[in-house]
């Protein structure tokens, strides 16, 4: 706290009640263990909405539209809310397939593929904040991390490999495939995904989705970035 006091040039005790506030409405979480505090959920809501304006969706949409029109599979652009994935655009080929997903649904964040590909850009200590005990997690098919060491271990893997997979966490039958854009910060924005059924797309098939779709959102980085 001492840091965070001599950083905005207010006394020791002024801080901890502003911080104490914070904390009760949910910006500010503490961090025993670091003897930190770290971003709470209604910042990332705040965030969230910021990033829902029509700008983003402007930008995404082109890139939305070109995807489907490559590989004619359904992409979504989702943003974090709290725990949960938003849902704010859906592109659909001539021939679609009914999907959960649709604008304005929100789903488990670590049950997506969009979900953990923008929790995968975040910090450690922010992911902590998020789901900091068994609770904070849900369960919907019986399939997807329970605890935060599991949550760490697939975000770490999924990172490294630059998307994030989904076999059947929200629908039996139905995989998706997504990654993140980042924006001049370095932090996640918003996250393109590509669903399809299963039984479809071959494995080696699925593979160029991967890629196609990190290639998207690498254009909505630089998009983004300006």
């Amino acid at each position: 706290m001492e840091r965070i006091a001599s950083a905005v040039g207010l006394p020791r005790s002024s801080t901890y009640h502003l911080l104490k506030a914070m904390i009760s409405e949910g910006f500010v979480v503490h961090l025993p263990e670091e003897k930190r505090y770290g971003l709470g959920v209604a910042a990332f809501e705040i965030g969230s909405a910021y990033l829902r304006h029509d700008p983003l969706e402007r930008l995404a949409r082109p890139l939305l539209a070109q995807l489907v029109a490559e590989i004619g599979q359904t992409a979504h652009l989702g943003v974090l809310h709290g725990r949960e994935l938003v849902y704010l655009l859906k592109e659909q080929p001539p021939r679609p397939v009914t999907l959960v997903t649709d604008v304005g649904v929100r789903l488990p964040a670590t049950l997506t593929a969009s979900g953990r590909a923008l929790l995968a850009e975040l910090p450690p200590a922010q992911v902590r904040a998020l789901f900091p005990d068994a609770e904070s997690f849900v369960r919907r098919t019986d399939q997807g991390p329970q605890t935060l060491t599991q949550l760490r271990r697939i975000l770490a893997d999924e990172k490294r490999q630059g998307y994030a997979v989904e076999d059947s966490y929200i629908t039996p039958g139905f995989s998706s495939v997504a990654s993140a854009a980042v924006d001049h910060a370095g932090h996640p924005a918003a996250a393109i995904s590509v669903t399809f059924r299963t039984d479809a797309i071959p494995p080696n098939e699925r593979l160029l989705l991967a890629r196609r779709t990190r290639q998207a959102a690498e254009a909505l980085t630089r998009r983004l970035r300006g």
